[in-house]
């Protein structure tokens, strides 16, 4: 009998989870700036955190703020200077090197409430030749702000609050408001499937009795 009470008993939670759980929105990832190298004319996920990244003379290093899952669908800088175009009014100097940024603080429709992203912009930043990324990006674009574990939050102070912080997905369906009165609760359908699985349960079980008797 115990085994029969075990097989109804699998979809009558399945039921049970369908009922309470329909309708909540799933996360679509995480609010943060991914950082980019320039190859070419083309972006390519930074492999290093910029606190450790230590770009040579003439490189292209690029920060894109944006709602990702990972970094196989993160956002690019949406536009690829190349390092002329943005360090070479800057003329050289010994004991320096220059590294061009582009700082693309995205859309409206991926910043925090209350937030409006600035224009996206490009600076040369002009550094000692052991200066990591994030040197030359602090150099260029403060103020800048880091959580307790050094990830970059913000640059040139934006976004004002949070850090990586999960977000909605605001394409899935969202959890409707709670009603009250006698449409509240699951849907007529799903409550009439539970009862059958019950009526079933019952069945099973008073069949099981008798043969037993």
């Amino acid at each position: 009998m115990r085994t029969r009470l075990a097989a109804f008993a699998a979809p009558l939670l399945a039921l049970v989870v369908l009922a309470t759980g329909a309708g909540q929105a799933q996360a679509a990832g995480y609010r943060y700036w991914a950082f980019w190298d320039l190859a070419g004319d083309a972006w390519t996920y930074a492999t290093q955190g910029p606190a450790s990244a230590h770009p040579g003379d003439g490189s292209v290093q690029g920060f894109r703020f944006a709602v990702s899952a990972d970094s196989k669908d993160a956002s690019q800088p949406r536009t690829a200077p190349s390092f002329e175009a943005v360090c070479g009014t800057t003329p050289t100097k010994d004991g320096t090197k220059r590294v061009a940024l582009v700082i693309d603080f995205g859309t409206t429709e991926d910043a925090a409430p209350g937030e409006t992203p600035p224009a996206a912009r490009s600076a040369c930043a002009q550094v000692p030749p052991d200066a990591t990324t994030a040197d030359a990006l602090a150099a260029v674009a403060k103020p800048l702000r880091y959580n307790s574990a050094a990830l970059l939050c913000a640059i040139g102070g934006y976004p004002r609050t949070g850090c990586g912080e999960q977000v909605a997905d605001p394409s899935a369906p969202k959890a409707e408001p709670a009603k009250s009165g006698p449409d509240s609760g699951p849907s007529v359908g799903l409550l009439a499937g539970v009862a059958a699985v019950l009526a079933l349960g019952a069945a099973a079980i008073w069949q099981a009795r008798r043969r037993r008797n």
